[in-house]
């Protein structure tokens, strides 16, 4: 059921309206790096952790699509915000369709490694083509709300080096780098739904993106575990083994979805903004490791180069 704007229209207590905190001396950069280029040489790269590499692979099967959804959703409205922000839907956009290309070449990995992802490929088209029939102002509340689970997973795998401690070198620098663009521009769809919503009542706002983020938090959990286990199965892994294995990452061990869930319900706050955390230091660690990585490639091919220039897929195209 598509959200309309005539909810609470008539509310006047609600007085907690959205203002923007992202830094005001926040860059966005995109990186055209093509650190997919590694094949995977086994199913478990993630230390030999057939849960932890499903979480992983999983997560990558959703973002060749769904990263160009964000791109169009944000599109729209290019040409009704402010110059500043105009600009960084700019840099959101050419780093989604980086990402994007990155793992689709990850996912082609992924089946030189004999799995079969079709079907975690077409529930994700399925989702996507939901979403896509929904109004405009729906789509970017969606894209708003899955970017700010993309974020809290981001900071968590940065944040906690036991998630990708054991990874090999290729693919721990390809989820770094993207982590990292994750975090960097957080609040772009944020800021993007805050003008363009900013004449609708706050109560309006506030129910509007709960109610998205309740489904959609709910959805995504719901979706990723039964694309993780279709992973599990052909990995060998099923029945009681994987479902209480799956259960122990995801909420006991490296548990990465117990440990977003706070920063996933701090969204239904009155007044949340994405950048009331700054963690911009965890883009820093991330560039620091990925970064050293590229260097030591370079300079055992006796040719070093800037980090900006290595392996660069071609100019980055202008966005309207």
């Amino acid at each position: 059921m598509d959200i309309a704007p005539t909810i609470a229209d008539s509310a006047t207590n609600f007085t907690a309206r959205n203002k923007s905190a992202t830094p005001a001396d926040l860059h966005i950069q995109p990186r055209n790096l093509n650190l997919a280029s590694a094949e995977i040489n086994r199913r478990r790269w993630v230390g030999g952790d057939p849960f932890a590499s499903a979480f992983f692979n999983a997560l990558s099967v959703t973002f060749p699509e769904g990263e160009l959804f964000f791109i169009d959703s944000l599109k729209k409205f290019i040409k009704h915000v402010p110059p500043k922000l105009r600009g960084e839907i700019r840099a959101f956009i050419q780093q989604e369709a980086i990402h994007s290309r990155e793992h689709h070449s990850f996912n082609e990995h992924l089946k030189d490694c004999d799995f079969d992802i079709t079907l975690l490929e077409e529930a994700i088209s399925r989702v996507v083509t939901t979403i896509r029939a929904k109004p405009d102002h729906d789509q970017l509340v969606a894209t708003m709300c899955i970017e700010h689970i993309t974020a809290i997973l981001a900071a968590e795998v940065i944040g906690n080096p036991a998630h990708l401690k054991d990874a090999d070198e290729d693919q721990r620098n390809l989820w770094l780098w993207h982590a990292s663009e994750e975090i960097e521009h957080k609040g772009v769809a944020y800021d993007t739904w805050l003008h363009m919503t900013r004449d609708w009542n706050p109560l309006k706002c506030w129910l509007v993106r709960c109610s998205f983020m309740a489904r959609i938090s709910f959805g995504f959990a719901k979706n990723r575990t039964r694309g993780i286990l279709e992973l599990l199965r052909q990995d060998g892994i099923t029945g009681l083994r994987a479902y209480y294995g799956l259960a122990h990452y995801a909420l006991v061990g490296k548990a990465p979805f117990r440990r977003t869930l706070r920063p996933l319900l701090a969204f239904f706050k009155p007044g949340f903004h994405p950048w009331d955390i700054d963690d911009r230091p965890l883009i820093k660690l991330a560039e620091s490791e990925y970064e050293a990585a590229v260097m030591d490639e370079a300079a055992d091919s006796a040719k070093v180069t800037p980090i900006a220039g290595r392996r660069s897929a071609g100019p980055l195209k202008k966005v309207a």
